[in-house]
Formats: C-alpha cells, structure tokens, sequence
C-alpha cells in the first residue's frame, strides 16, 4: 500500500497536466492547511479557523460521501496538511487505508469520537438491503455493532465537535490560540441556542412523531429532542426504490399518528413523499441534514447553521 501511495504521489508530482485533479473545495485564509472530508466538517473548520487556515472540502458539493473515491491529488492534499478533519464510521475506510499506507502521522480530528455514538438502528417498516425490516420489530441486529455516521445533526453534538477542534487549533497553533478560543466560543453559543430552539419547539409540540419519506439520517437529532421516527430507508443506504409495503406503512403511520407533514431530505427525488402526500392529504417538507450541498450553495455562502435554522422554521410549521 506504501509503495502504490508513493507512485500514485510521484505520478501527480510529475504530470501534473494528467489529470490528476482533485474535487477539492477550497476556503479562502492564509497559515495552515486543513483538509476536511464532509460539509459540516469544512463549514465547523472555516467558521472557527477564520483566515488563519485555507480549508479544503475534499467530498465534491453535491455529490454523495458514502460512494466518494480520492485522487491522487487528494492523497497529496491529505498528506501535507495540518489538520484532517473527518467524520470517521464506515463511509470512510478508504480514508484508514489511505493513512495506513502513509510514512507519516497525520494530525487527525475524528468527528464520530467528539461524541457519544449511537449504534446504527433499524425501524419497523424500514426497507434494508431490498427487503423490510420486521413492522412489528424494532431495533437492530447486534452480529456486530455499526455506528450512525450523522452525528452533525444534533446541535449540541456539533457544539462538542467545535470545541474539540477549538482545542486542537490551539495546540497546532498555540501563537493564534486567543483567536480560536474566541472564535469557538462565539461560535458553540451560537450553536447552543440552536439546540434550545429546537429543545423548546419538541417540549411545547409534545414530542411528536418525525415521518420520513427517505432514507434517515436524523437519529442525533430525534434522540436529542425526544422524538420518534418512522423512515423507508436507514441513513446510510444506498439509492433504492422503495417497495409498495413500505410505502404502505408510512401511509398508515401518517394516518394513525396524524402527522401534519412528511419530509424528504436533501438530493432527494421526492418520488415516495409525493406519492404518501397525494394519498393522505399532508404536506411535503425537506428536513436538510447538512450531509452535502451543492457547489451553488457553496458559493453563496450557506452554512450549517443557515440550514439548521431552515429546519427550524420548517419544523415550526410542520408542528406548531
């Protein structure tokens, strides 16, 4: 694996006009050099490390993480930077292998070890690997435990996150600590009274049920709020259509829990939300889970906090 990565790095040294170009999506700032797998990861980046850091996106905006194969030129972003920031979890081996085939130690914030994990659940009436999961089990099978990747999505997980990366900027770059220190902590109350929207919402709405006409990469966050959860699919599955099974369970579950709205998620075809809202009358709304955006978005600036204050709103109306 060393002797590959050494070539692969030697070829996009020599031949730079190749083809070896990555799809990294580059931050403005000057000093160090951080590189980040996933949205929330650049956008936690930027916001805390200002413009004492250039932070790349390596996941392409608009593209989907699980499938994502580095260039060669990524492997030498990943190589030479200060700081990787990654989410960890299964949707990330390619990244282990990378790093295990590196001569040296690259210094590493793993956003899933910031956090209490959870271990990946699977619902009733969830469809896995083509077939539906038992609707009168719940729970999941525990051969051997998975972790849900999406721990972005609770803002208070977020919060842990960026104070972990505060303290990590400050002991790679001790001369600029204050302003990170800073910066951190602006940014985590900012994020805090987020969480206590949402915390305030769940509590006056009773705690309701969440149906999603989509895979689900939501658990941080129905967990945080006390909330349940129905889904056609797990958060990491891979594009399917859905069964006719399936999409009778969620009907019946927005009828027996009247649920004013279904949500669909981000780069969703819609397909099975329109099908449950034509059938039962409720509204269609997209809960964004912050996983990726598009390269538009990017450039206009949106932040996970902007998307997060979205699904607040959405939720006001969805709830009350």
């Amino acid at each position: 694996m060393k002797k590959f990565l050494s070539m692969i790095i030697t070829l996009c040294l020599l031949l730079p006009l190749c083809g070896c170009k990555g799809g990294c999506y580059e931050s403005g700032g000057e000093g160090l050099d951080i590189v980040t797998t996933v949205f929330p990861a650049f956008d936690f980046a930027r916001e805390i490390a200002g413009d004492k850091a250039r932070v790349c996106l390596l996941v392409p905006p608009g593209s989907e993480s699980h499938s994502f194969e580095p260039t060669a030129q990524d492997i030498l972003r990943i190589q030479n930077c200060d700081l990787l920031i990654c989410n960890g979890g299964e949707s990330e081996v390619w990244l282990e292998d990378m790093l295990e085939g590196m001569e040296t130690e690259i210094p590493r914030l793993v956003m899933l070890d910031c956090v209490q994990a959870l271990e990946e659940e699977v619902k009733a009436g969830m469809q896995v690997a083509g077939q539906e999961h038992d609707h009168d089990h719940e729970g999941h099978d525990h051969e051997e435990a998975e972790y849900d990747e999406h721990v972005w999505t609770s803002p208070r997980n977020a919060a842990l996150i960026c104070q972990a990366l505060g303290e990590t900027l400050c002991a790679i770059d001790p001369a600029n600590s204050d302003f990170y220190a800073g910066r951190t902590e602006s940014y985590c109350q900012q994020l805090l009274a987020l969480d206590a929207g949402f915390r305030a919402l769940a509590e006056r709405s009773g705690h309701p049920t969440m149906i999603f006409a989509d895979r689900f990469p939501a658990r941080y966050f129905v967990e945080e709020y006390g909330l349940d959860y129905y889904a056609a699919f797990p958060g990491c599955a891979e594009e399917a259509e859905p069964s006719a099974r399936t999409v009778a369970f969620l009907i019946d579950k927005v009828r027996q829990e009247q649920v004013p709205a279904v949500f669909y998620i981000e780069f969703s075809n819609q397909k099975m939300a329109d099908v449950i809202c034509e059938d039962t009358g409720c509204q269609k709304l997209l809960f964004h889970c912050c996983h990726n955006v598009t390269r538009q978005q990017l450039d206009e600036g949106i932040s996970y906090l902007g998307l997060m204050e979205q699904n607040l709103n959405t939720l006001r109306e969805a709830l009350g």
